[in-house]
Parts: structure tokens; sequence; C-alpha cells
């Protein structure tokens, strides 16, 4: 069993770990919580200890073999190879690696194999809006190989962190007492009440910066540089849980039948076959859950081969620290990390 650190232990995303951890009993030998110097010599309490955590030093690595470390794109930059210069193998929640060709980008219902090279030994975790996608899609290329996919997504305050919630919570309360909303602070825009643009980052082409994640790791993810992928990333008023609108063309023939029926015995997949209420994934239903929900599979008529879904999941969960966890049972499980 290796001796495991998780870095950003006092962060929404790296709290959460340290609940899957012990949900999906990972095991450890020992476990240590990093963080920034601001947060150590805090104690928090975790399986029934108390643990002091560190501040993030070259030492704090001493002996760990594995470490799930969820901080800010800059933060990894720096210590995630140190981490593994220190001899630890490290599951990456930050953007920094996803598009280094030298680190996997797993997530392991798609591309478990992607695991039998680790040459900087960090593994990435993908975006949140990519990892439910790319779950939904995988049954379905393997039976007709997908060519096109028109995404637009429908993403939780939460994405945003704890100040997304406080956003969007602070002005639900506002408007329904009547009283002035209060400026947003991590959205663009007010979101109660509102839709707004996923952010404001643009590219020359007029993609976001969300929508150019999805379309990349899209490819690396599935190990296929030929599907097409065309995303619209829009934030929405709903505290967890994201919802994707999800268009396919394929290269051959695939049948609503056989889409279900993939889709059915698919790992970490729940289809709700039917129309109506309950029977429709939503963003409450998934919350709190590991699994990705599929729903409403319909043809598109308007292609010779295209399907239309409805991707529901935990964006916290799922789309962050439960992949991260899965990916290192997966490293223990292939005995890459023992």
């Amino acid at each position: 069993m290796p001796h495991l650190a998780i870095v950003g232990a006092t962060g929404a995303v790296g709290s959460l770990m340290r609940r899957v951890v012990l949900e999906r009993k990972l095991p450890y030998q020992s476990i240590k919580f990093l963080a920034s110097a601001r947060s150590a010599g805090q104690t928090i309490e975790f399986a029934g200890k108390q643990y002091k955590i560190e501040a993030l030093s070259p030492e704090a690595f001493r002996g760990v073999e594995l470490v799930l470390s969820s901080t800010p794109a800059s933060v990894s930059k720096e210590w995630s190879p140190i981490a593994a210069r220190a001899g630890a193998y490290v599951v990456d929640n930050s953007s920094a690696w996803r598009m280094d060709p030298g680190v996997p980008l797993v997530v392991p219902e798609v591309n478990a194999h992607a695991l039998k090279s680790i040459p900087k030994k960090i593994i990435a975790n993908p975006n949140c809006s990519t990892i439910q996608m790319v779950v939904a899609l995988q049954p379905l290329h393997a039976i007709a190989r997908i060519k096109r996919v028109v995404v637009s997504t429908y993403q939780a305050s939460s994405g945003k962190g704890a100040t997304g919630l406080f956003d969007l919570d602070a002005q639900v309360a506002a408007l329904g007492q009547g009283k002035t909303v209060p400026a947003p602070t991590a959205h663009t825009e007010q979101l109660a009440g509102n839709v707004i643009a996923h952010d404001w980052k643009l590219g020359d082409d007029g993609y976001s910066e969300e929508e150019i994640k999805m379309v990349k790791e899209t490819k690396k993810i599935m190990g296929d540089e030929s599907i097409l992928v065309a995303p619209t990333t829009v934030r929405v008023p709903v505290r967890t849980g994201h919802s994707e609108s999800i268009n396919l063309e394929f290269h051959s023939a695939i049948s609503v039948e056989q889409a279900k029926a993939a889709l059915a015995k698919a790992p970490g997949i729940i289809l709700m076959d039917g129309y109506g209420p309950g029977l429709v994934p939503t963003p409450l239903q998934a919350e709190d859950r590991d699994e990705v929900f599929v729903g409403r599979v319909r043809k598109d008529p308007t292609v010779p081969f295209g399907l239309q879904i409805w991707v529901v999941a935990d964006n916290l969960r799922k789309g962050a620290a439960t992949n991260a966890v899965h990916i290192a049972q997966e490293l223990i499980k292939q005995g890459i990390v023992k």
C-alpha cells in the first residue's frame, strides 16, 4: 500500500477528495495533508483521527509514493514536478499538464490503458465538462466511430468553487427578498435568474478557454484526432451538477436501440430510458453521485448517422475528486503504484 499525500487538502475539491478516498476505500499505508503556508498548522479530522496540515515543501514529499493534487495551475506547475522527482506519482486536477504530450490525460472508463506510459510521473485529471462527456461518448464510439460532436453545456456555479456558490446563493437570497442583487465576485455577470457565457477569455476564433479545453481534451482522451468538436459552454443558476446537450454524427449506422444497450452496460453510466418527471437526468439527481447520467437518447433525422443525448453529472465528484481517486485506484490495480 502506498504512502499517500493530498495536496490542496483544504480546498473545495481537496476536501471532497478526502471524503472520496474513504468512500472508495483507496488503500494507503500512511496519509498526509499538504496546503499553502496560510493553512499550514491547522488541524483536520480524517477517518476518526486528527492530522496537522503541512506546508508545501520538497521535504514534505519525502517517502510519498502517490499524490492527489488539487491546486491552481500555477502552483501545480511548480510543485507537481517536485513531488514526482521525490518519487511520487501525481494525479493532478489542475489544467497545467492536460495537453503535455508526456502526461496522460485519463478518464478510467475511457482510457485507463494510457497509464501504461507516464514518463513524467504526472497524470492529468481532465476538465469537468469533458470528463462526463467522454464517459458517455466512449461506448457509442466503439460501435460506430464518432465523426462530429456538437455540445452545449449548462454548468453549475460550483465550477467556480466556493466563491461561485457564494455568488449564486447571495444573489438568489436578494432576489427572493426584493433587495438589490449584490455584484458578482466569481462570475462575469449576475447568475441568479440568468444564463451567462462561461467566461470571456476568448481566443482569436471567438471560442472561450473552456470550449477549447473540451475540443483538445476530447481528442486526446479518446485517442482520435479526427473527431470534430463544436462546443458552447454556458453557466446556469444551478449549485451543483453540469448538464450537456450533445449532438453526435457517426461514420456508420447506429440505432437508438444499439446506443441504449451500449450505454446501459457501460461502466460508470446510469441510463435513464424514459421521458417525464423523474425519468430524465437532472442535476439534483446527479448531485453527490459518482455516475454519469444519460437520457433522451434519440435519432437526429437531419444527418444519415446521427444521435442526440442528454448527459448530467456531479461536477465536483465525477468531474474532479472521484475521477482523480479512480485514477489512483487504477495506478494501484495496474501495479504502477505498489
